[in-house]
């Protein structure tokens, strides 16, 4: 039997549709899939709070899914470059294999191992099974990066079709001896207090819950989806973005079933395009990594965006006396997620009736979104600054009001998170501070009391907003 191969696992963890998994299986007769904990080197990228509790429970369920084929997750926290060579010389592995990450830092790194490691004598192969297309491959007809999501997208169903996804290998073989293959719990990824109860009730991380999730999705909500994706009190939308974001579910598997097994048009279509955006957002991280940092668009590089202040916290906590901003900051401190619509209903008040910078929306949401992908992150927060690729128009900015009468009509989804707005009627739900004293006191409720008044004037602060936007060179 030949030398071990090494399987290094990052945002790929699963089975199914594995490219570098797959591959080393055909290789060699033993393999070592190893995960390595290092988040100093994943940058701007490396998971918040809400990632790490994720984390934990995706990696137990990728070591059980491992053993059931019978081998076995080896965990490894540190330099990544050190571990490896550590288990090259523990276990005489002749080869390592990985599937390529996009994200700056990660890619840097990755670019600086392959070199040390090929100059050590071992065999580096490396895999594209993260997005649809690898970076670089969509171009314009000159040969630049796009800037703008529709020319790309036409051009993403213009190329050859991404490959089918490939089937977990038949065997994983004997896994390679190792004396001590670590533990998930060694990693300590779970905080101390258990503040995760509500994350706990709303997901199954790994990749079983993956396929059960993205099941569940195909056989009900993506007939509706172009429809009901912008209600946020329905099941109308994927809840798959944490699942692709950990690779419990490769975006070539998502392609595959929803294109085939749900009806053309309407949902599929529309569903299918948001992958679209997710592509588009690696593809300008990509070419753009400075984004990250700074805005794409240079006149915003000095705006003055505030970067604290009272409002911030008053935001982070669901307090801004804004029922559906409330509802949805509440939403995704319980759950570590939040309806899409509401993000960009949440980021407008930040950026454009706050002031601050997005870079602090995009530094609350890195902590507490299960999903927080740095490149769908920064490209959210830059498009709804108006400052990034394809940005929305300066002069767009959501009123929270409006959007929660019409995306949440009998307020189930504030009543939910909001309870104490359970008194206010139906036609002040969405804007209580415009609801008569009389009528307060009668059905018990104090604004200020009960509910805190709005941090901001929506009206005054839109103008001053522009006021802002126009002074720019």
């Amino acid at each position: 039997m030949g030398p071990p191969a090494i399987v290094w696992l990052r945002r790929d963890l699963r089975l199914t549709d594995n490219p570098a998994l797959s591959a080393a299986c055909e290789a060699a007769g033993r393999i070592l899939p190893v995960y390595i904990w290092a988040p100093e080197e994943e940058g701007e990228g490396a998971p918040g709070a809400a990632q790490r509790w994720w984390l934990h429970n995706s990696l137990t369920a990728l070591d059980d899914g491992l053993r059931r084929a019978g081998s076995r997750l080896v965990i490894r926290a540190g330099d990544s470059l050190s571990a490896i060579r550590s288990l090259v010389r523990e276990t005489g592995a002749g080869s390592v294999y990985w599937n390529r990450v996009y994200e700056p830092s990660m890619a840097e790194r990755d670019s600086r191992l392959e070199q040390a490691l090929a100059s050590d004598g071992l065999r580096v192969e490396t895999f594209g099974s993260q997005l649809l297309h690898e970076p670089g491959r969509i171009l314009t007809a000159g040969g630049k990066a796009f800037r703008v999501f529709t020319p790309f997208w036409k051009a993403c169903l213009a190329a050859p079709p991404p490959p089918a996804p490939i089937a977990p290998p038949s065997t994983l073989g004997d896994p390679a001896d190792v004396a001590d293959p670590g533990s998930v719990a060694s990693l300590g990824l779970l905080p101390g207090i258990a503040w995760y109860d509500g994350m706990e009730a709303a997901w199954i991380p790994g990749e079983q819950g993956a396929w059960d999730r993205l099941e569940t999705f195909v056989d009900g909500p993506v007939a509706d989806y172009g429809r009901k994706r912008d209600y946020p009190a329905i099941d109308g939308v994927s809840r798959l973005s944490p699942y692709l974001h950990f690779g419990e579910l490769s975006v070539r598997s998502v392609w595959q079933v929803v294109s085939s097994r749900a009806a053309s048009g309407g949902g599929s279509d529309a569903f299918l395009r948001e992958l679209g955006w997710r592509e588009f957002a690696h593809h300008v991280l990509w070419h753009f990594p400075e984004t990250v940092r700074e805005p794409m668009n240079p006149r915003f590089t000095d705006y003055p965006w505030r970067d604290d202040g009272p409002e911030l916290s008053a935001w982070q906590e669901g307090r801004t006396g804004i029922p559906v901003v409330d509802a949805a900051m509440r939403q995704l401190w319980r759950t570590g997620w939040m309806h899409n619509r509401l993000r960009m209903v949440v980021a407008s008040l930040l950026v454009k009736n706050l002031g601050y910078s997005w870079r602090a929306g995009a530094t609350w949401f890195r902590d507490t979104l299960v999903d927080a992908d740095l490149a769908n992150n920064t490209m959210g927060w830059q498009w709804s600054a108006g400052c990034g690729a394809d940005a929305a128009p300066f002069f767009r900015i959501f009123n929270p009001v409006l959007q929660g009468e019409k995306f949440d009509p009998d307020g189930s989804f504030v009543r939910r998170y909001v309870p104490e707005l359970r008194k206010v009627p139906p036609r002040f739900l969405h804007k209580p501070w415009e609801m008569p004293a009389d009528r307060r006191a009668r059905v018990g409720f104090g604004l200020g009391r009960d509910y805190p008044e709005p941090i901001v004037d929506l009206k005054a602060s839109r103008q001053a907003a522009l006021d802002a936007f126009k002074a720019l060179p």
